[in-house]
């Protein structure tokens, strides 16, 4: 039982990490949790104790600093380091194809490549120089974006699907979201950056999984572990079981079987998240219009007296062209979309 509650938490705390790492903490559910927090704890925690951690909290997700950043690094060099440790030498021993445990090394240079990328790149940010040129981008909905909104911080007129972040203070045009991890904003102009290191993060976690699962498999196999017995703490004799396996694997290769573990659900966690973004860019919507269109849509048909929209109606999609029209927005975006006059 020690083993299972140990492992069971172990799981837990991998799993919030994991939610943590996929949602980029947004700032709306952020602000809940803390306005939450604080009510639960203000009669127990002393008044500068809540201070230091609120301060601490404005840093870490209301300004942009590279905390996270320097944590998404350390947690995939810990990673890699734990593989290229343990892992690959006793895979090579074992006889494993050398093409196939380079395979996550191949995928983690591509996903560093579009990680630095997704960091340094200007996500689409609208200047007096260039806001002429982002309102003639996409047309006006009336409903989520109107045609005479300004900014009040930036005092411009703010383009269609751009929206003012206030972690980095400016608008940003055809925006997405901002994310922690790349201590970055996801816009029109790096979005296609984002998807192609999240489709290699995913990728290469799942190929990290893949190893060492068949690896600890072969280990099980040729000891012949799952035919055997052994004796328990009451001096019975048992089969042995999953349970067993388990514990007998944690305790030969701790460091492998945490490892495991960890990108396991991280592969299921990104994955899901993978999914989720891929279906925003095949129906041409972003985060931030997925997470407020049907709302915007219910006020806007209260508004004309109109009943409200269906769930299956969502927000009426306004800019999807198609398929291959969407996903070529993205990944081959006209020039006025990168930044580029056209000539």
């Amino acid at each position: 039982m020690d083993f299972l509650f140990l492992f069971l938490f172990y799981v837990m705390l991998v799993l919030v990490t994991g939610v943590l790492i996929c949602l980029g903490l947004r700032t709306q559910y952020l602000n809940g949790l803390m306005g939450r927090g604080t009510q639960m704890f203000s009669h127990l925690v002393p008044g500068f104790l809540q201070r230091a951690v609120l301060r601490s909290l404005h840093y870490l997700f209301h300004t942009r600093n590279c905390s996270f950043l320097v944590l998404h690094l350390l947690l995939q060099g810990t990673v890699y380091t734990e593989y290229s440790w343990e892992v690959l030498g006793y895979c090579l021993e074992l006889g494993f194809s050398v093409y196939y445990l380079l395979l996550p090394y191949l995928l983690l240079s591509v996903n560093l490549v579009f990680f630095t990328l997704t960091c340094v790149s200007n996500p689409g940010t609208v200047t007096k120089a260039n806001e002429s040129q982002f309102l003639q981008v996409y047309e006006f909905d009336g409903v989520m974006f109107s045609r005479n909104a300004r900014c009040s911080t930036c005092d411009l007129r703010r383009p269609a699907r751009s929206k003012h972040c206030s972690v980095c203070d400016c608008c940003v045009h055809r925006f997405d979201h901002h994310c922690i991890w790349v201590n970055n904003c996801i816009g029109a102009w790096n979005i296609r950056h984002f998807l192609v290191y999240l489709c290699t993060l995913t990728a290469s976690a799942v190929a990290l999984a893949v190893v060492s699962t068949v690896f600890l498999g072969h280990l099980v196999v040729a000891a012949d572990l799952y035919s055997g017995t052994y004796i328990d703490a009451h001096g019975r004799v048992q089969v042995i079981d999953v349970i067993f396996l388990a514990q007998h694997l944690f305790l030969s290769f701790p460091r492998i079987v945490f490892m495991l573990g960890f990108v396991l659900v991280l592969s299921f966690l990104l994955g899901g998240y993978l999914c989720f973004m891929l279906y925003l860019a095949a129906t041409n919507q972003t985060t931030n219009e997925w997470y407020k269109g049907h709302r915007t849509w219910c006020q806007h048909h209260a508004h004309m007296g109109q009943p409200p929209p269906t769930k299956s109606q969502g927000s009426q999609n306004f800019y999807s062209r198609g398929l291959w029209s969407n996903l070529g927005e993205i990944f081959l975006p006209a020039p006025v979309l990168l930044g580029r006059k056209k000539k």
